[in-house]
């Protein structure tokens, strides 16, 4: 499956800082938190915020943050599928994800 952000995947995802990226996954996170009553777009969103993940994680600038970010991964997984592994919530990926999303706003 071809990734839905085409521009991101040919290469400009990997200008983008750490914050810059983990931003953007936490508008896709946020998407999916707000739109649990649509399924069409709540599963949309889930998409997309895995595929950012996964070119984060790919990132080979980030590789010493590997840990961190795959466990972001997982613990995101993990919510959507009803957050039994580690009871976390929407909420808080939303604030862990926020940050990132503050920090890149600053570097502006």
């Amino acid at each position: 499956m071809p990734f839905q952000h085409q521009t991101h995947s040919a290469g400009k995802w990997y200008a983008l800082s750490l914050a810059e990226q983990l931003g953007n996954v936490g508008s896709e996170v946020g998407r999916a938190a707000r739109a649990t009553g649509d399924n069409e777009r709540y599963w949309a969103a889930v998409s997309r915020a895995f595929e950012l993940l996964d070119l984060t994680i790919s990132d080979p600038r980030w590789k010493k943050r590997l840990k961190e970010l795959v466990r972001a991964r997982e613990v995101f997984g993990d919510v959507v599928s009803g957050g039994l592994l580690y009871r976390s919530t929407f909420e808080e990926l939303d604030r862990y994800f926020y940050q990132f999303a503050y920090a890149a706003r600053l570097q502006r």
